[in-house]
């Protein structure tokens, strides 16, 4: 079954509202991709109080130290030499919060003057709504709700070409692919990783060798070296890089979830490649984000059979049971797993 598309309405409208300048009057900044929440919300304050006297009409507030009196005088506050203020409150959990408080912010909420723009920014707490509060969907019906998600791979690769441009250095679609890939595909650490590279890399061609060389590759592009490791029969090379996890601390139980995700994809493209299906409609159904990571499955699918890929992630969800309730040998019960993988290939 093909994955629910993302609504993306509430972005796309926030787009074109800047671009327009007719704004709401309020917003809640959620989402993965950090890079694109600061830039937008960066475009609503130059939009709103970029004119000058922005000390007089923007309002700051942390919201777990929020108090409603100091929210109210801010509203009631009128802007100075412009047609609105903006108030920002960060990390103040609108639909978790206490009820009292709930109902306070939706008085003010419902006699919001027109010149205030009121902007709601989820950074280290998670952004949720209890939907069995009807105050809850009273609430939600006030706000564009936009989330700023990791971006399609066309968008992505773009951005990530421009930015290399940018350095005075090229890159081709595979290897931009690539480099999206073993970073996560997230633009914030992105940026960090195209600088190096960059600098690393000594001619005008971005190469895949370069970014081997210098970027930290994200758990779940280890775990799919890990795989091609085991199908390869590379057995030493899985040891290695099962050990180079665990001494990053990344949590056990990420790793064998991550390993058993990566052998359940490997069954379906398995399915796909022998019902005839495309590398897209894997990543359609699997929900993968990249041509890379699919085409290396299905690659890897045409290694294995149909038997082993079902025996596989047998042997992870067995691993997975056994580290919940014994709890205890992490990291044997993860090398017996590769020693159990192995032995299948045998």
């Amino acid at each position: 079954m093909a994955r629910k598309k993302a609504d993306d309405s509430a972005y796309i409208k926030l787009k074109k509202d800047l671009k327009e300048g007719a704004l709401e009057s309020i917003y809640i900044f959620w989402g993965d991709e950090r890079y694109l929440l600061s830039y937008y919300l960066s475009e609503l304050r130059e939009k709103i109080i970029g004119g000058g006297f922005a000390e007089f009409n923007h309002r700051r507030f942390d919201g777990k130290t929020l108090s409603i009196e100091s929210l109210e005088e801010a509203v009631d506050t009128l802007p100075v030499f412009a047609e609105r203020t903006l108030i920002e409150i960060s990390d103040f959990d609108v639909f978790g919060c206490r009820e009292d408080l709930k109902l306070a912010l939706r008085k003010i909420i419902d006699t919001l003057p027109e010149y205030v723009c009121m902007v709601f920014v989820y950074d280290t707490i998670e952004f949720r709504i209890d939907g069995r509060s009807k105050l809850n969907a009273e609430l939600k019906k006030k706000f564009s709700i936009v989330e700023f998600r990791q971006q399609d791979q066309s968008d992505l690769i773009n951005w990530i070409a421009r930015r290399f441009k940018a350095l005075d250095k090229s890159i081709d679609r595979p290897t931009a692919e690539y480099i999206a890939f073993i970073s996560g595909g997230l633009m914030t650490p992105l940026i960090g990783e195209i600088e190096k590279v960059s600098a690393y890399n000594t001619d005008k061609m971005i190469t895949k060798e370069s970014i081997d060389a210098v970027v930290t590759p994200v758990l779940d592009a280890v775990t799919y070296k890990l795989t091609d490791a085991v199908l390869q029969r590379r057995f030493d090379d899985a040891v290695d890089l099962l050990s180079d996890l665990l001494a990053m601390q990344e949590p056990p139980h990420k790793i064998i979830y991550s390993i058993s995700l990566k052998m359940r994809q490997l069954l379906a493209a398995k399915v796909c490649a022998e019902s005839g299906k495309s590398y897209a409609y894997l990543m359609d159904i699997c929900s993968i984000r990249t041509d890379w990571a699919a085409k290396s499955l299905m690659s890897n699918a045409s290694k294995v059979s149909l038997d082993w890929c079902r025996d596989a992630v047998k042997k992870c969800s067995e691993t997975a049971f056994r580290m919940n309730s014994e709890g205890i040998y992490y990291d044997e019960l993860l090398t017996q797993l590769l020693v159990e993988l192995s032995a299948l290939r045998r």
